[in-house]
């Protein structure tokens, strides 16, 4: 329990505390414990924290009624917020000096810098919070980070399907997928322990040309009897425009990429 302390500085306790926790409901009767006051004058409190956090766009408190509500926290920005961070992530990618062999951009360093993913997770978790799903899934390794980041932004656990095999994970399931992009058949494997029968799942994933891995992905789902809530990718091209995978948001869309002109275009896709 937190010594009786003074409004400014409950207000921000209980702001550090929601917010470091998004999608978890704290009741008032918790709440009430921790910082010794009453609840009403937390509820007080409360609408205090949403409104700074709803004016200034940092994200949204939610109030919950009924014996088991409280209140909690979404990291929600506003529409112009997210445009404007994802159009600058788009023209740090079309950087000449980030073209690759093959039509492909260097991304990893944009891609694994935690404020980045931050905000692309926080996107991602705006984006597909009204399909309610109970886990994010991914597939190592890079799509590791962005998923994480949206699983916390949504409060759920993250699942990531392993492309070798792992003795502390018990018995798998394990299946071929072809990779559109290379041609190759791969192997995607998930610990049977991981997912339950009737869950809802949000895929996630750092890139996608073809959507063969994506596919493999929902086919793992499909295996589990697990409901796919929705796709979400940081960056998926223009081409080929027919995917293996027919519904999915990306957070960008490389349009093209000239090597022999130097020339790179990412935009930020049509939804946000």
């Amino acid at each position: 329990m937190m010594k009786r302390a003074k409004r400014s500085e409950r207000v921000v306790a209980i702001a550090q505390q929601i917010s470091a926790q998004p999608g978890r409901i704290f009741t008032l009767r918790e709440l009430g414990e921790a910082y010794d006051c009453a609840k009403s004058t937390l509820s007080e409190d409360v609408a205090l924290v949403r409104g700074v956090l709803a004016t200034c766009g940092y994200g949204r408190v939610e109030t919950i009624s009924g014996a088991a509500g409280g209140v909690r926290f979404y990291p929600f920005r506003s529409d112009a917020q997210d445009w404007a961070f994802v159009e600058t992530v788009c023209r740090e990618l079309s950087h000449p000096d980030r073209i690759l062999p093959g039509g492909f951009i260097y991304n990893t360093d944009v891609f694994s810098r935690p404020e980045t993913t931050w905000r692309m997770g926080e996107i991602f978790a705006k984006r597909f919070h009204a399909a309610a799903p109970d886990v994010v899934v991914t597939v190592e390794a890079m799509g590791v980070p962005i998923a994480l980041m949206t699983a916390r932004a949504l409060g759920k656990p993250l699942v990531t399907a392993r492309r070798g095999s792992h003795a502390a994970e018990g018995s798998r399931v394990t299946i071929n997928y072809m990779s559109a992009s290379s041609k190759r058949l791969q192997t995607m494997s998930l610990a049977r322990r991981m997912l339950q029968e009737g869950q809802r799942a949000l895929i996630v994933d750092d890139f996608m040309k073809g959507g063969g891995t994506l596919s493999g992905l929902m086919d793992m789902m499909a295996e589990f009897s697990v409901t796919v809530a929705g796709v979400g990718v940081i960056l998926a091209t223009a081409q080929p425009e027919h995917k293996s995978v027919a519904s999915y948001d990306p957070l960008m869309i490389l349009d093209e990429v000239d090597e022999a002109n130097r020339r790179v275009s990412v935009r930020p896709a049509s939804w946000l």
